[in-house]
């Protein structure tokens, strides 16, 4: 399929797809006449990239753990260092807890001082 199915299948732009191929994270094959020529292992990729990423993960991230990943589910095979990325994944995400936290004492502070 050509770049445009893919991204309406996906919903992920193809300004998007083009990137995660120069990032490494798509190798789609060429046809003859040099045009991507995506099938369903990339379709699968793309849906493992966003399921990664609604998780908060960065492209980087995503790119460690994309060999680490089965299927379309949150299920992976072992691989090197997976235990510390998704340790450190989650600290990153108590650390952004913590955070917002903190700023929603400080504004509930502010609205019970203007009351």
């Amino acid at each position: 399929m050509r770049i445009g199915e893919l991204s309406r299948r996906t919903g992920v732009s193809v300004r998007m797809l083009r990137y995660y191929e120069a990032e490494g994270l798509l190798a789609p094959p060429r046809t003859d006449a040099g045009y991507r020529d995506y099938g369903a292992a990339e379709e699968q990729t793309v849906r493992r990239i966003k399921m990664l990423g609604a998780a908060g993960m960065t492209l980087e991230t995503i790119q460690q753990l994309l060999p680490c990943v089965r299927n379309n589910d949150p299920e992976f095979t072992p691989c090197n260092n997976l235990r510390k990325i998704l340790a450190d994944q989650v600290s990153l995400i108590d650390e952004r807890i913590e955070t917002l936290s903190q700023s929603r004492t400080i504004l509930a502070g502010f609205l019970s001082s203007v009351n």
